[in-house]
């Protein structure tokens, strides 16, 4: 309930505001307040939602999912099944995130040389394995749904199925998709602007940090307890800090920063306007995060 002080009633000139409508924002006089699942809203607002209500319409311009767990359990499978290949072989070299690339030694696999540029590895008779801006633009993609170690991918997958049909119920399947995959290709843009060019970076966690942050602007929005989700999130981040160096916070941050933006770009889209603003919004972050991943594999290259 936000409170108004002298405004007046918007439908009734003169009456005193008590509140405002939680989804139009503007002032209403309790003649006018109905109840709503958060707060208050006027009359008109309480008729549209009932219209996109019988029309199948979520708060939000989306779709309802006939089962909001199904994206989820089928990212969760990609995921798995991408582990299973990884663990049988060397292939995770060239699906992790690498900015520039490794030369890996011939005579020990598991060592690399720091710093290596590509003709002198080869020159050397050692193995180049191609990074972003040598070639491997996939990685940028693959990355997001690649775990090496398993209880890596138990942890993100199991967050995963707890956070994604929550926020798959509110925005429908297309915008939950578009939330994760642009968090995914952010993350893999911080990891190409913050980390060393010759580390690679693997994991879900970008993703799952956006939905994180796109679920605190709704529960904001619709003056939830969005504290309880920023005390999550103060979780992730001290989790980070304690194993730094160990952990891709450079991923989690842009995970984060975009499903902020596109979580406030899909929550505060105007009504009248609301698939346009959305769509244009959306894009433009899209457009801004592989502008980003390019202009950083130029400087490397």
């Amino acid at each position: 309930m936000t409170e108004t002080g002298s405004m007046t009633c918007y439908r009734h000139a003169g009456v005193a505001a008590g509140v405002v409508c939680t989804r139009c924002h503007r002032p209403i006089c309790p003649a006018c307040m109905v109840d709503a699942a958060v707060g208050f809203q006027c009359p008109e607002c309480t008729r549209q939602g009932a219209r996109e209500t019988r029309q199948g319409i979520l708060p939000y311009g989306g779709h309802p999912s006939r089962d909001p767990r199904l994206t989820s359990i089928v990212l969760i499978a990609i995921n798995t099944l991408v582990w299973l290949v990884v663990s049988r072989g060397s292939i995770g070299d060239h699906l992790g995130l690498v900015p520039r690339g490794i030369c890996i030694a011939a005579n020990d696999p598991s060592s690399y040389y720091p710093g290596a540029l590509q003709a002198a590895c080869v020159a050397n008779g050692d193995v180049w394995v191609a990074g972003v801006s040598s070639g491997a633009w996939w990685q940028v993609v693959t990355s997001v749904f690649t775990h090496i170690q398993f209880l890596h991918l138990l942890v993100n997958m199991v967050s995963l199925y707890f956070i994604g049909p929550v926020l798959e119920r509110v925005l429908g399947r297309v915008r939950f998709l578009a939330v994760y995959g642009i968090a995914g290709l952010a993350g893999s843009a911080a990891v190409m602007w913050l980390t060393n060019p010759d580390t690679s970076s693997v994991g879900a966690s970008g993703a799952l940090f956006g939905l994180m942050g796109a679920i605190l602007v709704l529960t904001y929005k619709t003056k939830g307890h969005y504290k309880q989700v920023l005390i999550i999130l103060g979780a992730n981040v001290a989790y980070d800090m304690f194993y730094l160096g160990t952990i891709s916070w450079q991923a989690h941050l842009g995970g984060l920063v975009a499903g902020l933006v596109a979580g406030w770009a899909i929550a505060y889209a105007p009504r009248e306007r609301r698939h346009q603003v959305q769509l244009y919004a959306l894009s433009a972050l899209t457009i801004v995060t592989l502008a980003a991943i390019v202009a950083k594999s130029l400087l490397l290259g």
